[in-house]
């Protein structure tokens, strides 16, 4: 059975545009569907458009031929617009079946070709394809394992471009890091400039999904280790950045992964 676009199934039910997004809610994204605002009375404003309006410039304005995967899309914001730069293929993946439906949902409504899938940033080999565009916006401080997720996105799915973002806390300073320190150095542990996670054990914000938050230092630091160099800084939270090749450490590769070519036993 071929099913009816929003829109349409608004026409036949009588059901309105605003009471199927009402029924969706509640939204994180505040998107604009036909005039009618998911999420207007957003506690961050007009988010996340306010947030992309200080660095869209930066990325691409044509992405024709290019393939796009969006980690943690939640409604699907960045997916969407990234659809309009005339990406071929934008795939938006999350964890959150609820998030994933208000996406499909707004592809719908506004008629843009973009796919939504179940997926969590550790599923990502499964893929077994590599995007000109990996968008990991909100997601870091999420994650009890957050330096390994950037190492399986640099592993399995980046080709070229990262945009990536995080909440930051402490510093903002960036302190200038030694090469190596004798065992007895520790005075730069405690500087405030230095590199540092700082570890959630209950909930920050009300949100006890919030496990990890980096000052600035620890966020460019772990960029920088998992092999992606920083092109630009294009706002306060937010960096664009660039796939590079990694030497494997003694201790051997970054993350493990399931052999190429072959389906796990």
């Amino acid at each position: 059975m071929q099913s009816i676009s929003p829109v349409a199934e608004a026409a036949q039910t009588g059901t309105s545009l605003e009471g199927q997004i009402a029924a969706l809610g509640p939204w994180f994204h505040n998107l604009h569907l036909r005039g009618i605002q998911t999420a207007p009375a957003h506690f961050l404003g007009d988010y996340p458009q306010i947030k992309y309006e200080h660095f869209s410039h930066a990325l691409p304005e044509d992405l024709t031929g290019k393939s796009v995967l969006d980690i943690g899309c939640n409604a699907g914001f960045y997916s969407l617009e990234m659809k309009r730069r005339g990406a071929d293929r934008v795939l938006g993946i999350d964890s959150d079946e609820h998030y994933l439906a208000q996406a499909r949902f707004a592809a719908d409504v506004l008629g843009l070709d973009v796919q939504f899938e179940p997926m969590s940033v550790w599923q990502i080999a499964s893929l077994r394809e590599r995007f000109d565009l990996v968008i990991f916006m909100g997601v870091l401080y999420h994650l009890r394992h957050p330096l390994l997720a950037l190492d399986l996105i640099h592993e399995h799915v980046a080709r070229d471009l990262l945009l990536f973002q995080s909440m930051l806390r402490g510093s903002d300073e960036v302190a200038t890091i030694e090469p190596d320190y004798d065992f007895h150095q520790r005075l730069h542990f405690d500087e405030p400039d230095y590199p540092k996670l700082h570890f959630i054990e209950h909930r920050y914000s009300h949100d006890e999904t919030n496990w990890w938050v980096p000052n600035r230092a620890c966020a460019e630091a772990m960029l920088r280790s998992s092999g992606f160099t920083i092109e630009s800084q294009l706002e306060d939270e937010v960096y664009l950045c660039r796939w590079s090749e990694v030497e494997i450490p003694p201790d051997g590769p970054h993350c493990v992964y399931p052999a190429r070519g072959t389906e796990a036993a």
